[in-house]
């Protein structure tokens, strides 16, 4: 019963959310950062709870294809409530809280099938969160990188309306983009360092996809950060090298959790 209340009070919290900034984009206003901090906050305690206990089971913790969902939503949205209190990144949340509204309740009436379960006192606990973090950090900058390609859209088409509003300047959206995907890249580089620590064989007929996708994502950061670098790449190459990168990671991260538990259980 209590992770059914918080369910639906986290559900409701993102929707009141996310009409809160429709409102605000279609008066031309700019919503208040405080206002979204306290609404995301009761959110993520609400969520915390629910996610308790769908992850947590007496074998260990459950990482199905839709709690992973759900928990990478949470993180998601707690990243950027973070970031919020140096840098302008509350617009995000506009698609932020629909997404996480759908991770919530899609964990909550879908339950997960051959969810794989890692006891909590093991070693590869640690790779499995290292993954879970970077890939929540990659995918701000994937949306990050969404709402730039936006807004450039619509200054190339001088049509800065609505959503330019809501916007911080295409400067500040650029370096904030960059600042994600280094974050990102660290910890994606953890991530794959550990996974070849604690697993016996990384390249196993069961994860030899995810770990060849997972190092073609590292790669196409990498040459990012390069290129941004050493040839002062932005715009719209910034765009299409970060969503690229976070495509073949989606392919990685729940490609193979798809294909497991939905299209060929065990």
């Amino acid at each position: 019963m209590t992770a059914l209340i918080a369910t639906l009070l986290a559900a409701a919290l993102y929707l009141g959310g996310t009409l809160y900034q429709l409102h605000c984009l279609w008066q031309r206003q700019t919503a208040s950062p405080s206002i979204l901090r306290g609404v995301g906050a009761l959110a993520l305690i609400a969520h915390a709870i629910s996610l308790y206990g769908e992850i947590f089971t007496g074998q260990g913790l459950s990482f199905g294809f839709f709690h992973v969902s759900s928990l990478i939503a949470w993180l998601v949205i707690a990243v950027t409530l973070v970031f919020s209190l140096r840098a302008p990144v509350t617009s995000l949340l506009l698609v932020m809280f629909p997404v996480a509204l759908i991770a919530k309740l899609l964990a909550w009436l879908l339950p997960d099938q051959g969810a794989a379960t890692v006891p909590g006192h093991s070693a590869l606990l640690v790779h499995v969160l290292m993954s879970i973090l970077a890939y929540g950090i990659l995918a701000i900058a994937a949306f990050q990188a969404s709402l730039l390609a936006l807004q450039n859209h619509q200054l190339r088409h001088r049509n800065p309306v609505r959503f330019n509003h809501t916007f911080p300047p295409l400067q500040t959206m650029e370096a904030l983009l960059f600042q994600f995907v280094l974050c990102g890249e660290v910890l994606l580089t953890l991530a794959l360092i550990s996974g070849f620590v604690f697993l016996d064989n990384m390249f196993s007929q069961g994860v030899a996809h995810k770990t060849l996708l997972s190092c073609l994502a590292w790669v196409v950061f990498g040459i990012l950060l390069w290129g941004r670098h050493v040839r002062g790449w932005r715009g719209s190459k910034a765009i299409r090298w970060t969503l690229a990168g976070f495509l073949l990671l989606m392919l990685a991260f729940f490609g193979s959790k798809l294909v497991r538990e939905f299209i060929l259980p065990m």
